[in-house]
């Protein structure tokens, strides 16, 4: 039987999972996919956190604690997600073991609200770092002008950082360009420098989806032909530049000093149109190393029917630049998407992180009403122990 996400590996694209709980923690879930399936790493988003922390109970045993310890939301927030990541973090460990420090990572977000305000992003990604305690761990900053400098403040003090809510070409350039400055600094300060990872994830589905709104709107043929191909070649013009930012003079004295390159990981890899094949975002973004962070169904569709045909990125730029061509010869104003897509990006993720508070809020008052149940401690004090077990 073809064991197709191994072959993908081999091609290499690093496949991650993109999604968290503590169910999937609990049952051996994850770890059955980084046995099986080749993930080798996991990403989070306050709307994955949002979403586990409103559909199981495995969280109200520690809901009890917090509760009668009169624990503020957002604390509690940090300790329930901090907790379900370190916990993956150890789970992912034979991982990054194995891979010498670059995969086996775990992803934790700096709240959004914090996007446009430099040093407080800066101050909580210390706070996650040190709160999780995982050299596996990746502090994930968005992209936006604000977020940059505090990329390179983040690794300089020795911390890998994910770079998130990267959509076009012009920021990403600059999001390369703070990790080089990042690692400098850290160089500088006396970091080892092969302790440090980065990637920078790259959004995709979300610019098919932007775009194809906009094709349609504009209804005429040539615009409708355009559909589901500016996400791939968006991408593809990225892994561009990542190729030549990576074998420059300036990167290659930072990786005779130890340095990993910072990946490109594409996010937003699950399909919005059902008329698109379920793995398009994968098969058309194999490349050496890439990483691919896919939501748990998307892992299992490739696994039943992806197709690796080797590099399917390099060499094939300027057919990438023909459909950006055409995009702007039919209206689509790229910088336009670009600046909306970012917008409602961080947008997006604020409003999860309300709903994350508010849902955690609610949970602290109803487990300060309850009495709870005789089990529950017990329950909650062998998952503390299976935690503590883990790798330091």
């Amino acid at each position: 039987m073809t064991d197709r996400l191994s072959e993908l590996t081999a091609a290499g694209v690093a496949v991650w999972l993109d999604d968290l709980s503590r169910v999937r923690l609990s049952s051996g879930g994850l770890d059955q996919l980084r046995r099986e399936k080749h993930v080798a790493g996991v990403t989070t988003n306050p709307t994955i956190f949002a979403k586990a922390l409103s559909d199981a109970d495995e969280y109200d045993w520690q809901l009890r604690d917090l509760a009668a310890r009169g624990v503020e939301v957002e604390e509690a927030v940090r300790m329930l997600t901090t907790y379900d990541v370190r916990w993956a973090c150890d789970v992912m460990r034979p991982s990054y073991e194995g891979s010498g420090g670059v995969d086996g990572r775990v992803s934790i977000e700096v709240d959004p609200r914090l996007a446009h305000e430099t040093d407080r992003t800066v101050a909580e990604a210390k706070a996650l770092w040190w709160l999780v305690d995982r050299p596996n761990l990746f502090i994930k900053i968005p992209a936006t002008e604000a977020g940059l400098p505090a990329i390179t403040a983040t690794l300089a003090e020795g911390i890998s950082v994910n770079v998130t809510l990267i959509f076009g070409l012009e920021r990403y350039s600059q999001v390369m360009e703070a990790f080089l400055a990042g690692l400098e600094k850290a160089k500088a300060n006396g970091h080892d420098l092969s302790k440090i990872g980065s990637v920078a994830s790259f959004f995709v589905s979300r610019v098919d989806s932007e775009i194809d709104k906009r094709l349609e709107k504009l209804g005429s043929d040539e615009a409708k032909a355009l559909r589901g191909k500016a996400a791939v070649a968006n991408a593809k013009l990225a892994y561009e530049r990542y190729g030549e930012v990576f074998s420059s003079d300036r990167w290659q004295a930072l990786a005779d000093a130890g340095a990993h390159p910072q990946r490109p990981l594409w996010a937003s890899t699950s399909t919005k149109n059902p008329d698109y094949r379920d793995v398009i975002y994968v098969e058309e973004l194999i490349a050496p190393g890439t990483v691919n962070t896919m939501p748990e169904p998307v892992v299992h569709a490739y696994a039943d029917h992806g197709e690796t045909r080797g590099d399917t990125i390099t060499g094939s730029y300027d057919e990438a630049r023909k459909v950006f061509a055409d995009l702007e010869s039919v209206g689509i104003d790229m910088a336009d998407v670009i600046e909306t897509l970012e917008r409602e990006g961080v947008e997006k993720f604020e409003t999860s992180w309300q709903e994350l508070l508010d849902g955690v809020r609610k949970s602290l008052s109803a487990a300060g009403r309850g009495a709870g149940h005789p089990g529950d401690a017990a329950k909650g004090n062998a998952q503390a122990a299976q935690q503590a077990g883990g790798n330091a």
